[in-house]
């Protein structure tokens, strides 16, 4: 069986999302969802067309054989998932306050997925691989994690694999200096790098968004798309910077929106899309998303992003 064209490697995390507005204190109801943000990543690949495949640790618990019944009903890979006995599943808690603003409560410490090490990185599948993906979130979860990450990408590296990579700077984490640090370097090694305005103005100190994509862009990645929410994408490749509108829609939940962007956008690059075409079809992925609430549900297909594109 051949090896999927995009893996990814992080922690999946089983989620609550609160059924009204408000604090997790007076929430009465919660949606079950999954999330983490590579999981989200490998299921939006997915279901734009990519074969993608996962490289976690879950538990031998309720919640981490529901992330594995997800991935193989989403015709995840799921070969390179490690099922711990007696390991917990991670969770965490989504509440949403108006204007789109969400915050997050997790219950992560210890999980399995921080137990990654560079022993469970698979070789061949990443030297297979066309697109290696990974995420900050791996890095900060723990030391072994981070280590599992850089050994990734060093065989990637050495295999032609293309590396992207999402910062996605989480302040609970890990302390700013040393977040800085690792993802500065990591984007020195990394093919597509792929942050949010918000997190690259803390990382790089920049605040004005073209300069935040040059920092970033001068760290070496060929392709850098600067995600600004409402406010679209700022694509730099090369010497060349474009600005890829936002697609307008009614938002509800942004959770999960950015990972969206990440898999739509790898899935189109491998169908032969341009960096400039894929981002395009990536916006439109992402702004579907925030349609409905959770972090997987409302991920779309790709007729449905080609038909919403291209509204007849």
């Amino acid at each position: 069986m051949p090896h999927p064209q995009i893996l990814a490697l992080g922690e999946p995390l089983l989620e609550f999302n609160a059924a009204a507005e408000g604090s997790l204190d007076d929430a009465a109801a919660f949606h079950l969802g999954f999330g983490g943000d590579t999981s989200n990543m490998v299921i939006a690949a997915g279901r734009s067309g990519a074969a993608a495949g996962y490289l976690t640790r879950v538990g031998d618990d309720a919640f981490g054989h529901a992330l594995l019944r997800l991935w193989k009903s989403e015709g995840v890979d799921v070969r390179h998932v490690t099922c711990e006995p007696g390991g917990a599943t991670g969770i965490y808690f989504v509440t949403r306050h108006g204007e789109g603003r969400h915050a997050f409560t997790y219950r992560r410490a210890g999980s399995p997925a921080s137990r990654l090490s560079p022993a469970d990185v698979p070789g061949q599948a990443v030297a297979e691989a066309r697109i290696l993906h990974l995420s900050g979130i791996t890095q900060a979860i723990s030391a072994s994690a981070c280590d599992a990450a850089f050994h990734a990408i060093d065989v990637a590296g050495r295999s032609g694999t293309l590396v992207s990579y999402d910062p996605n700077y989480r302040p609970a984490l890990w302390p700013l200096e040393r977040a800085r640090a690792v993802v500065l370097r990591t984007a020195e090694l990394a093919d597509v790098v792929l942050p949010n305005l918000e997190e690259g103005r803390l990382l790089t100190g920049l605040e004005e968004p073209r300069e935040v994509l040059a920092a970033f862009a001068r760290r070496g990645p060929s392709i850098v798309a600067l995600k600004m929410g409402a406010d679209g994408v700022l694509l730099g490749t090369g010497d060349r910077v474009t600005h890829v509108p936002a697609h307008p829609v009614t938002a509800v939940d942004a959770t999960g929106a950015g990972d969206t962007f990440d898999g739509a956008f790898a899935a189109r690059l491998l169908d032969g899309d341009s960096p400039v075409e894929a981002t395009g079809y990536a916006v439109v992925a992402a702004a579907l998303t925030t349609t409905g609430p959770g972090a997987v549900g409302p991920i779309p297909h790709r007729d449905t992003v080609l038909a919403e594109r291209s509204p007849t």
